[in-house]
């Protein structure tokens, strides 16, 4: 079927949203490397039709926030691998929301705190897209993996902030506002 676009999330994009186990966030700059990352955990929240927002982990490397800190734009793809085979795009703009940030106690209630979380980021969705996810194959979901919480824990909070502060550029020398 053809891609259908709208203009915010409705309660039925909202429920298909709660029951997939990952999500992926592209984003980019006006020059450099697009990012693509697989998100995972129960760290996507719907805030509102036109504001979503995930508790994003430390990991290798930080592009999510250098792109949008120097462009804005960022996409959400929610896709099913069950029976019904479904995409979701969400197109808006993001914002990243650090500790230290003044909206951070706003935000911050809405998902359960993992150890050594990095920062929360905030999208305000401009239009969705359904699609059919025709090709997409059939998986069955087994169980989180707690690799990246177990890696995390073995952190104190000085050390952990010691590798945040480290992330002060993407790949692509991008500068990255660590306040």
């Amino acid at each position: 079927t053809m891609a259908t676009f709208y203009d915010t999330l409705t309660e039925d994009r909202i429920a298909f949203i709660k029951r997939q186990h990952i999500f992926f966030v592209a984003t980019a700059s006006s020059t450099g490397r697009v990012n693509l990352s697989p998100k995972g955990m129960d760290t996507f929240r719907v805030l509102s039709p036109n504001t979503v927002a995930y508790l994003d982990m430390y990991g290798s490397g930080n592009e999510t926030a250098a792109h949008i800190q120097h462009d804005g734009r960022v996409t959400l793809m929610f896709t099913s691998f069950d029976q019904r085979p479904n995409t979701l795009r969400l197109y808006g703009t993001g914002q990243v929301i650090r500790a230290a940030h003044p909206q951070w106690d706003e935000y911050v209630p809405h998902f359960d705190q993992i150890c050594n979380q990095r920062q929360i980021i905030v999208a305000q969705i401009k239009s969705t897209q359904d699609s059919c996810g025709f090709s997409t194959p059939r998986l069955e979901f087994k169980n989180e993996r707690n690799t990246l919480v177990d890696y995390l824990k073995k952190y104190d909070n000085d050390e952990m902030a010691s590798k945040l502060a480290s992330q002060t550029q993407s790949i692509d020398g991008l500068p990255i506002d660590l306040s």
